[in-house]
């Protein structure tokens, strides 16, 4: 079951790795083809209903980039941002 230590260590762990995937979804968002702009909108909306992956998104500059999405997509971007 692990000591505090590692359950600490591992939440920790666990919060770094979703961080770095919220970076990829923001790039993904901003610089991939169509397809993968709107699904990593999508990805980006589902997470952002936990709070530190709404700190994560905006630390990785993913506010500007939905909006964007939100103002000159296509019409799944739009929906999805």
């Amino acid at each position: 079951d692990g000591s505090e230590a590692q359950k600490e260590g591992a939440a920790a762990a666990q919060k770094e790795g979703a961080a770095g995937g919220v970076e990829v979804l923001v790039a993904l968002a901003r610089d991939g083809n169509e397809g993968q702009k709107e699904c990593a909108a999508a990805a980006l909306w589902n997470l952002a209903h936990n709070d530190d992956n709404s700190v994560a998104i905006v630390a990785a500059g993913g506010i500007e980039v939905l909006v964007s999405l939100a103002r000159d997509g296509n019409e799944g971007q739009k929906e999805n941002a």
